[in-house]
């Protein structure tokens, strides 16, 4: 106990910590003294930037998980990514077409899912990541854009995969290519970008372009929120 607060060992990159039992693992490091520069965002499990590997004691399995979600465990091992190391393929979405083998062209390495499952047992979000994987290698474009949709691109899955697969990416390229040819765009997207286009908050944006950041913090800790949202 510290000060009535129950509290527990962890150990962050091999240097142990004692750390409120009731921290996120995010919340945890920082409570220890570090400071993030990078490998953070949102902070609310959204942007998939926290993706952590960790051990805990007495299990010999690597689990992984978003900084911002997972609360602490005695004796947890924890090693963060900053940055999944990824090719991204670079192509020009006006030019390609949505057919049976664009997934297999732009990523061959799809090819290699050896149906094991271990992406999806990585995902945080708890996603099929191995069933939008081989929708994607059989070149059904919707399934692999639908069970991808909530994708943080974290790069967990990545990490795992025995064939070196990264699942993300090409999940990506199935959700551009359903948005643009198969589902169309949403009549309430196209009217809110006409009315940018029609310069309905220019004066808006042009005031907070030359707002103080004390004026840019009170605007946003007083903005309206809606609970339902």
């Amino acid at each position: 106990m510290e000060n009535n607060v129950e509290m527990v060992t962890i150990f962050v990159m091999g240097k142990k910590h004692k750390v409120p039992y009731d921290l996120t693992i995010m919340k945890a490091m920082e409570y220890a003294g570090h400071q993030f520069r990078r490998g953070s965002g949102c902070r609310g499990g959204y942007c998939g930037a926290c993706a952590t590997l960790y051990r805990t004691k007495g299990s010999y399995k690597l689990e992984g998980a978003l900084a911002c979600q997972k609360i602490v465990e005695d004796g947890m091992y924890i090693a963060q990514i900053p940055f999944n190391p990824a090719e991204k393929i670079t192509y020009d979405i006006e030019k390609v077409r949505p057919t049976a083998n664009t997934m297999l062209e732009y990523y061959p390495e799809l090819s290699r899912c050896l149906s094991c499952n271990t992406c999806t047992k990585a995902c945080p979000q708890d996603l099929d990541v191995m069933d939008y994987v081989q929708a994607a290698l059989r070149g059904d474009i919707t399934q692999a854009a639908k069970l991808s949709f909530d994708c943080l691109t974290c790069g967990l899955c990545a990490v795992r995969c025995p064939a070196e697969i990264v699942p993300y990416n090409a999940a990506t390229l199935a959700r551009r290519l359903y948005a643009k040819y198969i589902d169309g765009p949403s009549q309430h997207v196209l009217d809110r970008v006409k009315v940018v286009e029609d310069g309905v908050y220019d004066d808006e944006i042009a005031k907070m372009m030359g707002a103080s950041k004390e004026e840019l913090a009170e605007l946003y800790n007083s903005r309206e929120i809606d609970i339902n949202e």
